[in-house]
């Protein structure tokens, strides 16, 4: 196999420690491969060489990798293990050293977890969230197992990992159920797979004397997905290197997206070298996934970062010519819809296309487009929007509105049957009770649902004269609006869409999800499920009626699953994949950067933001396709084209892309100005870019209003009109007309090269 000089010199390396930067696509495995290779052959022992892999699908693959590269030499091969493995060997051994109290049964599985976690959970948390727990069993028992487990990957307390992640502060019994939680699990001689890492750690650190009995008994530690390590397992790793072997690590500190599972970049850009003196740095900077246009934009857009090494991603010669398309789409659904079109008329697989969101709720009007033009999709690990606890609440108040649940009062008495029309107005009334929750404990709030099941219509008005002397002002209040929304609701005959927007206004839908959730990212998450449903109905103008029964209608398609069909899923999940076809929609100000709880490292948050666009983007390898909204005057803040466009320099990047494609001599003449970045990727493929003419202006000299011929990224060139005091207009090729703020305007516009220089 030919290997390219960086690949060769990490085959070729000495005894040495080295932490090696590699970017997307760089082929990794395979390299690593061969280096594993070449050092059988001057005689390595396999049985002190120690190969860690992140998860179990990474081992397999590189046991498969090794054995196909080692095949004709028949060398015997070195164990390929993942972290747990290494660590459950350690822990064994410190068990029979007497360091760690011997464990029994099979390690801890998410049921058993959960169960604990569950009656835990029921016994600690404060009364007034009890309801909303039982109500949402499965976000409770997840976060409070994730926060065990969160813990686990750190030195630091739970109490210190409480804050980090952001909590409420009503959420404190967490706390308590960390402690009740671990008290069971050690009364019960169990360990959950944290706790393979965990322990053995926490016993090192407690016992200075068992480093002995694991240090320098390797030669060789080879640390794959290094950027992805948190502290638990990079104190492993040290304990066991010792001062005998030699490391390697392998990651990608620009793909460090995992960081609420404790990963943090610092491990692999600083403190690798700082507790492995003399560490050689090495480099996989060629890209064999995708070609220069989308190469030449993550290097723009990761160079805002700071917490990174200077290190550019540039494509392999043969790599495909990656398209990119930047749309700003009315509906970005439609677009989505209109894409997987194209792809089956030119007789393509739908399951070429990922769509890649920062949150789930962007997936809702998506994911019911798809659905209504029956093209077939693919959804990671969750059922779809439709059976979210939101949707399910929203169709019940359709079926309110659209006159399902209306009939003669039943008589006091009456029998009832499963399936009567007055169990249908129970079910709905304890809906939508909760929706918002009014605040009445959970016998209370049955009474109430049962005496408004007891009517066949004027539900707005029983509530609004309810006896209220034995509640609170609090559900009072709650009730009283509730009560007023009902009756909107059955007096109109508004469209669905905005029956909802009223209904969620008046009952102050928003505020009561925020002061229930978890976290501020939970409550925003159910917000965005809600309006992602409502501007999905605004596009149809449908009245309540007609609504329901084409949303039953999607949620009957949607229960059958499908196997194939485009992929549908939030950019974490996409780590280590690759798609034909990418689209990236959501790229303003509201998702990417996704900034809505507020941090107090803001600055750190956005290059976390960075990453992860970075990550999404270099997913791509024949086209990507960025989807953002217009950029208007007067759209609100989080409306706004994301930042990250300004950054990446789409124009640039397609202009020079294009040209590294063709057969390239002497000085290549860009139209665009040119960054330091594209000089230096240009030097890397042995072409430099011609001198900018004189007449082209650094676009930042003056104002963009100043100038008389402009260009947008989205909305191409046009001519400036005039100006006042907050906005500019602007007249386009295309014939449009529009204004734009002056606050923002360098983020989005940049100098036409030809400019009379009107001042």
């Amino acid at each position: 196999m030919l290997l390219t000089a960086e690949q060769q010199a990490i085959v070729n390396l000495g005894h040495e420690h080295c932490v090696i930067t590699a970017v997307a696509g760089s082929g990794k495995t395979t390299t690593l491969a061969w280096r594993i290779r070449q050092l059988l052959r001057d005689g390595q022992d396999p049985r002190r060489m120690l190969i860690l892999m992140f998860n179990r699908s990474a081992r397999v693959d590189f046991q498969r990798k090794l054995a196909e590269i080692t095949r004709q030499d028949r060398l015997p091969l070195p164990e390929v293990r993942t972290y747990h493995a290494m660590g459950l060997r350690l822990y064994q051994r410190f068990v029979r050293d007497g360091y760690l109290p011997a464990y029994q049964g099979e390690v801890l599985g998410e049921q058993e977890i959960n169960y604990q976690v569950w009656m835990l959970t029921l016994q600690l948390a404060p009364e007034e969230l009890q309801d909303e727990i039982k109500r949402n069993k499965k976000e409770f028992v997840a976060s409070a197992a994730n926060f065990v487990d969160r813990v686990k990957t750190t030195l630091d307390s739970p109490e210190i990992v409480f804050e980090a992640l952001g909590f409420d502060p009503q959420y404190r019994y967490l706390l308590t159920l960390f402690e009740r939680f671990e008290q069971w699990r050690k009364q019960q001689r169990r360990i959950t797979f944290a706790d393979m890492l965990y322990e053995p750690v926490m016993a090192i650190h407690q016992h200075p004397s068992l480093k002995t009995l694991v240090a320098d008994k390797m030669d060789m530690v080879l640390v794959d997905e290094y950027q992805d390590s948190n502290e638990i397992q990079h104190l492993l790793i040290r304990a066991v290197a010792g001062d005998r072997a030699r490391v390697t690590v392998v990651g990608d500190p620009d793909q460090t997206i995992y960081e609420f599972r404790g990963a943090r970049p610092d491990f692999i850009l600083s403190r690798f070298a700082r507790e492995f003196p003399g560490a050689v740095a090495l480099n996989l900077s060629y890209t064999f996934r995708y070609g220069h246009r989308v190469a030449l934009l993550a290097n723009h857009l990761i160079a805002g970062n700071r917490d990174r090494k200077q290190v550019l991603c540039h494509s392999h010669p043969g790599t495909p010519d990656t398209r990119i398309y930047l749309a700003s789409p009315r509906q970005e659904a439609d677009y989505i819809a209109q894409l997987a079109d194209q792809q089956l008329q030119q007789q393509q697989p739908l399951g070429d296309i990922a769509v890649l969101v920062r949150v789930w709720s962007q997936s809702v009007p998506i994911e019911l487009r798809l659905l209504s033009r029956q093209i077939p999709y693919q959804i990671d690990d969750r059922k779809g929007a439709l059976f979210t606890r939101e949707v399910e609440s929203l169709m019940a108040l359709l079926a309110l509105a659209a006159g399902e649940l209306g009939e003669h009062p039943e008589t006091p008495g009456q029998e009832l049957t499963p399936g009567s029309q007055r169990v249908k107005r129970q079910q709905v009334f304890r809906q939508l009770l909760r929706f918002p929750h009014v605040g009445l404990r959970e016998p209370e709030l049955n009474t109430v649902a049962d005496e408004l099941a007891r009517h066949g219509s004027g539900w707005g008005q029983v509530l609004q004269h309810a006896d209220n002397s034995h509640w609170k002002p609090l559900p009072k209040r709650k009730i009283r609006r509730l009560g007023e929304a009902l009756q909107q609701i059955e007096q109109n005959r508004l469209p669905c869409h905005r029956l909802i927007k009223d209904y969620a206004g008046h009952t102050e839908l928003f505020d009561g999800i925020r002061s229930l959730a978890l976290t501020h990212e939970i409550a925003e998450e159910r917000i965005g499920t809600i309006t992602g449903f409502q501007h999905y109905l605004a596009g149809l103008d449908l009245d309540a009626a007609a609504a329901l029964a084409h949303v039953r209608d999607l949620k009957a398609r949607a229960s059958q699953k499908q196997r194939s069909g485009l992929h549908l899923s939030t950019i974490h999940r996409t780590k280590g994949l690759e798609w034909p076809v990418v689209v990236i929609p959501g790229l303003q100000e509201k998702y990417l950067p996704y900034t809505s709880r507020h941090s107090d490292d803001l600055p750190g948050l956005i290059e976390s933001e960075r990453r992860l666009l970075y990550v999404g983007m270099t997913r791509s390898r024949d086209s990507l396709h960025l989807l953002t909204t217009p950029d208007r005057e007067n759209n609100e803040p989080e409306q706004k084209p994301s930042r990250f466009l300004a950054e990446m320099q789409l124009p640039l990047c397609d202009e020079l892309g294009a040209f590294l494609h063709q057969p390239v001599s002497g000085d290549i003449p860009l139209k665009t100005p040119a960054s330091d970045v594209a000089r230096r990727y240009a030097a890397l493929h042995q072409v430099t870019l011609a001198p900018q003419q004189p007449d082209t202006e650094d676009p930042n000299s003056s104002p963009v209003w100043h100038h008389s011929q402009v260009t947008h990224i989205l909305l191409g060139s046009g001519e400036v009109l005039r100006d006042d005091e907050n906005s500019f207009e602007v007249r386009f090729a295309s014939g449009e007309q529009h204004h734009f703020s002056k606050q923002s305007a360098h983020l989005y516009f940049r100098q036409t090269a030809v400019d009379d220089g009107r001042s």
